[in-house]
């Protein structure tokens, strides 16, 4: 780690004011856990339901870091290929022409070169030159399959991956590595082997709060209190998606860009859709009762 980086974080309470300067709030258990992955240093595996802000911590951690966020989106069939290079085939064929035309002879090995690579995210992690680090952020690890898992054993073990036609490229500069899980499935033990791990929770009622207030500048103590505790009510009804932290932004964003000042069934029923995304979820919660859903503080 850079002296810069050191003097940027030098313990977890500077970690905690670096992340609330860019707007990220976090409770002490992820700010000692993000401090740990960058001093020990170890990759970070972050677990909790969507929307609890895991990705938003990587993002917020490559603000204070200073580097480049290089993010990795998982899915199903996902490949090394893909996460890591590709040959770039047209820059090989110019490069095979260019040659004739000089009257040159070229061995396989001269097109097999790192001058050929189209580097994927992984790579471009791997490679990136500093000083500071980047954050790799490889999200959503549980929806790629278990080949993929095994790919990265590599990677976060050693900063390092292995191209047949090239060899081992090592990182000059080791990335900070987060992974995010939203825990469709369980992750095999190798991996959790290789990681520090953390579990995000819902944000406590105040949290929430500071934090929706905080993303929508200027709205009101009262409107943010009353999203928080409506937010909690939705949670304890037996919907398929509760609410995380985007959704709660994004209905009090909602409200404000409606002028409402004070929540109201009228309002709640308006902008259900920025909150609940399943017909069926709403449809429990309007039986369950709008009024009840923006009591005053009381839960029912």
């Amino acid at each position: 780690m850079s002296t810069f980086t050191q003097e940027r974080v030098p313990d977890p309470a500077g970690l905690r004011r670096a992340l609330d300067e860019r707007g990220y709030l976090a409770d002490p258990g992820l700010v000692t856990a993000l401090f740990l992955a960058l001093r020990l240093p170890q990759p970070l595996l972050l677990e909790g339901e969507a929307g609890v802000g895991k990705t938003e911590a990587a993002k917020a951690l490559a603000g204070v870091l200073g580097g480049p966020l290089v993010r990795l989106q998982c899915y199903d069939g996902l490949d090394a290929a893909e996460a890591l290079y590709e040959w770039n085939h047209a820059r090989q064929l110019l490069g095979i022409r260019l040659a004739e035309a000089r009257g040159e002879r070229l061995a396989e090995a001269d097109l097999f070169t790192e001058e050929y690579l189209l580097r994927r995210p992984v790579l471009t992690a791997l490679t990136h030159p500093g000083p500071e680090p980047a954050v790799l952020l490889i999200d959503e690890i549980d929806r790629a399959d278990d080949d993929f898992e095994a790919f990265l054993l590599e990677v976060l073990a050693e900063s390092a991956v292995t191209i047949p036609e090239v060899g081992t490229i090592r990182a000059v500069v080791p990335p900070v590595v987060v992974l995010t899980s939203n825990r469709t499935r369980d992750l095999h033990d190798a991996l959790k082997r290789r990681c520090l791990y953390h579990w995000i929770d819902y944000p406590d009622p105040e949290r929430l709060v500071r934090i929706v207030r905080r993303r929508v500048p200027g709205t009101s103590a009262e409107l943010a209190e009353a999203i928080s505790t409506a937010v909690r009510r939705l949670r304890s009804l037996e919907i398929q998606k509760a609410p995380g932290i985007a959704e709660s932004i994004d209905w009090l964003a909602a409200l404000a860009l409606l002028g409402v000042r004070r929540l109201d069934a009228e309002a709640a029923g308006a902008t259900l859709g920025t909150l609940l995304k399943y017909r069926e979820d709403q449809e429990l919660v309007r039986d369950r009762g709008l009024e009840w859903l923006v009591g005053s503080g009381r839960d029912a």
